[in-house]
């Protein structure tokens, strides 16, 4: 079993776990207990403020005694205040794309669905609704369906919620807001907290949740957020920086800096794989190409294959100058907020030094395993491209193989994720010091590889 890191993860997520599932803000600020899951006695209801085109639903829903919480939380909600009711959200919109339109209902007003689409979402929330269009999150469901062993694993686990679709369906079906604003409260104030980002930014391969709690951003957070007014809007936090109130955040939290004024996009400089191109680096462009190559972007020859659609389609990374210097620009801008503009720079530049020097360590690794390939040391699969193929990450035949994908996706990205989540300890010895660990091991095991074969060729004479 895998236990690397195991217990120093585990002890903030149950921390921030608690946090989430005792505690809900409402609307109007005030914390109420999150209530229990039975049926909702009809004298509970607000039928007063109920709009009509809802009073059927409730009355249906109450009879049967379903989704007892959902109607319990949707009376907490400002959508409940404001007049929203179930059929605003329930009955597609016209331009609702047609897995929902058309999706099959156990309702017995066959127009309502149970999924429900951005686009009802967005004849409210316009500006949300096409920022997070031109998102990462909007392209998640589309990003995890084009690797390549996504058609390997079992259903559940892709199309469900228990796996890899659990978190990337926040991109299926155009989007889906729920993800950040959980159902049937949709707060703003709740989808600001860092934890509604934990659940799926945590973990083997981006430890974000980990990486932030437990730094000094986090534990200013941790240890004074409960005091914090999140009805202020993101774009207002730091408008007032002379002003001093406990209740006004002096942190910054995953929102903060990724969503900056609540822009829905969330994109960062590096994209999810920390790399970009062009490189001006002469001698970091060659590490570069040699991990776009184990990814399949680049053939050995350097030139593009049809895995670059998917890089672009995705937005793993940067492909042009402009556009990375667009999100720095955008993130320094939040810097600024509480720090000295060459205090930001420094330290954003230190950690795309750490991507280098990672990359530099990646690039030995791939050239190792290539050379086992080449050499006729380990097989060359013919179902897969022409060199180490880091995305079909452990649906591989080699230790060697699995040991380079474990650098790759778990510890490259701990190292310079940790860099720029200001965690020392994540940076290094999560990320670094796995790293070389990593690549010690493979040289290590190539070595006796060849050694084997060298016995073996002997003895067939």
């Amino acid at each position: 079993m895998h236990t690397r890191g195991f217990p120093h993860r585990i002890q903030f997520l149950v921390i921030a776990s608690c946090t989430v599932l005792m505690f809900t803000p409402t609307a109007h600020g005030t914390v109420l207990p999150r209530v229990g899951r039975g049926p909702v006695p009809e004298d509970q209801i607000k039928w007063d403020k109920v709009p009509e085109d809802s009073q059927a639903c409730l009355k249906c829903h109450v009879a049967k005694g379903i989704t007892g919480s959902a109607i319990r939380d949707w009376q907490l909600s400002k959508h409940f205040a404001e007049g929203v009711g179930c059929a605003t959200c329930h009955i597609p919109a016209k331009d609702a794309v047609a897995a929902i339109a058309q999706a099959p209902t156990a309702c017995e007003d066959k127009t309502v669905r149970r999924a429900v689409s951005p686009r009802n979402c967005a004849q409210c929330h316009a500006e949300q609704m096409e920022q997070f269009s031109g998102g990462k999150h909007a392209i998640a469901w589309v990003a995890m369906t084009a690797m390549p062993t996504t058609a390997e694993q079992p259903k559940a686990i892709i199309d469900g919620e228990k796996g890899c679709g659990g978190c990337h369906r926040i991109g299926r079906d155009e989007g889906k807001c729920d993800s950040c604003h959980t159902r049937h409260l949709f707060a703003a104030a709740e989808a600001r907290r860092p934890e509604a980002c934990m659940t799926c930014h945590m973990g083997f391969d981006h430890p974000q949740w980990e990486m932030y709690s437990t730094s000094k951003h986090g534990s200013i957070y941790l240890t004074q957020g409960s005091k914090w007014d999140w009805n202020v809007k993101l774009g207002d936090w730091f408008s007032q920086p002379d002003k001093a109130s406990l209740q006004r955040p002096r942190a910054p939290v995953c929102s903060t800096c990724h969503m900056p004024k609540g822009d829905h996009a969330v994109r960062t400089a590096w994209g999810f794989l920390g790399l970009r191109l062009p490189e001006k680096d002469e001698e970091w462009l060659k590490y570069r190409q040699k991990i776009l190559i184990g990814l399949g972007v680049l053939s050995p020859e350097g030139q593009p294959t049809a895995r670059l659609d998917v890089v672009k389609v995705g937005k793993l990374a940067r492909l042009s100058a402009e556009e990375w210097q667009a999100e720095r620009d955008r993130m320094i801008a939040v810097c600024v907020n509480c720090h000295a503009r060459g205090f930001a720079v420094q330290n954003l530049e230190a950690a795309d030094s750490i991507i280098k020097e990672s990359d530099k360590l990646m690039a030995e690794a791939i050239d190792i395993v290539e050379a086992l390939y080449r050499d006729g040391v380990i097989e060359r699969p013919v179902d897969r491209p022409p060199h180490p193929d880091l995305l079909r990450f452990y649906e591989v035949k080699y230790p060697v193989e699995q040991k380079l994908y474990t650098m790759f996706l778990e510890h490259r990205m701990r190292s310079f994720q940790g860099a720029f989540h200001m965690n020392p300890d994540y940076q290094h010895w999560y990320g670094w010091a796995e790293m070389k660990r990593d690549l010690y091991e493979i040289r290590h095991e190539a070595q006796e590889l060849r050694a084997a074969r060298g016995k073996a060729s002997a003895g067939a004479y």
